[in-house]
C-alpha cells in the first residue's frame, strides 16, 4: 500500500527476499511544457530483513512550449531503505531510504539534472484498521559545482474501501533549489486496485496550489512476487 503513487514515500521495505517491479509513466506539466519518463521501469528487492535496494531506469522525454523536443534516457535512481524501528500499538514504523540521482540523462536535451543529487529522507508510518498513513522529511544535496540544496516534507493518507481498492490523497511542499525563488506546494489523489496477488494497477494526479498550471501525473503496472511463506 505504501510508497508508489504518491510522491511522498514510507519506511517500509519490501518483505525479504520478495520482488516489486514497475513499469510505470511519470509526467509533469508547467508553463514551460511538459517533462517526464515513458516509461520508467523500477525494481525494488528485500535483500536481508528491513532492508530493500531500489533502482528505477527511466526513458524520460522534454517537451518545451518553445524549443527542440527530445526522448532518451534520463537520470538512473538508485537506493537502499532501511527500517530502524517497528511498528508498534502506539509506536509508528520509523525508517530512512537515501537516493542517489546518477546524471545519466542529457541535460542540454532537458532529460537530465546534469549532476549527480543525493536525497537523505526519515519517513514515519502508521496504520489504524483500513486507514494507513504516513509521511516525512529529506534533504535534497546537489553535489555539482552549485553545491546548493533543498527540502522535502510530505504527508499521506488512504483507506482500503474496498477489499482490492486503496486511495487516498497527499500533500507535499519542496523549497527552492536554486538560492532565491519560491517554493513549491502540490497535492495528490491517488488508488491502488489488486488484480490478484500479483499484478496491481497504481495512480494517481494532482497539481500545484500556487498556480493552476502546475500539474502531475503517475500510472503503474506493479508486478509483486516471491517466496512462498511456509
Amino acid at each position: 500500500m505504501a510508497g508508489p503513487p504518491y510522491t511522498t514515500d514510507d519506511p517500509e521495505p519490501v518483505d525479504l527476499h520478495h520482488w516489486e517491479v514497475y513499469v510505470a509513466s511519470q509526467d509533469a506539466h508547467d508553463k514551460s511544457g511538459w517533462t517526464g519518463s515513458a516509461p520508467q521501469v523500477e525494481v525494488n528487492f528485500g535483500a536481508v530483513r528491513d532492508l530493500q535496494l531500489h533502482v528505477i531506469a527511466p526513458l524520460a522525454y522534454a517537451l518545451p512550449k518553445y524549443g527542440p523536443r527530445a526522448y532518451g534516457y534520463g537520470d538512473t535512481e538508485l537506493g537502499i531503505k532501511y527500517r530502524f524501528v517497528q511498528e508498534g500499538a502506539w509506536l509508528p514504523m520509523i525508517g530512512t531510504f537515501p537516493l542517489v540521482e546518477l546524471p545519466t540523462g542529457s541535460k542540454g536535451e532537458g532529460l537530465g539534472s546534469g549532476d549527480a543529487q543525493v536525497f537523505l529522507p526519515v519517513w514515519l508510518q502508521k496504520t489504524v484498521g483500513l486507514w494507513q498513513t504516513y509521511g516525512g522529511v529529506g534533504v535534497w544535496v546537489d553535489l555539482g559545482t552549485r553545491e546548493r540544496h533543498w527540502w522535502y516534507f510530505g504527508w499521506q493518507l488512504q483507506r482500503h474501501i474496498l477489499e482490492w481498492l486503496a486511495v487516498g490523497a497527499e500533500v507535499f511542499h519542496q523549497t527552492p533549489e536554486e538560492h532565491v525563488g519560491p517554493g513549491d506546494t502540490r497535492f495528490n489523489l491517488g488508488a491502488v486496485v489488486d488484480l490478484g496477488e500479483t499484478h496491481h494497477l497504481l495512480l494517481s494526479g494532482g497539481c500545484r496550489f500556487e498556480e493552476s498550471s502546475g500539474y502531475q501525473g503517475y500510472f503503474a503496472y506493479q508486478l509483486t512476487f516471491g517466496p512462498k511463506e511456509r
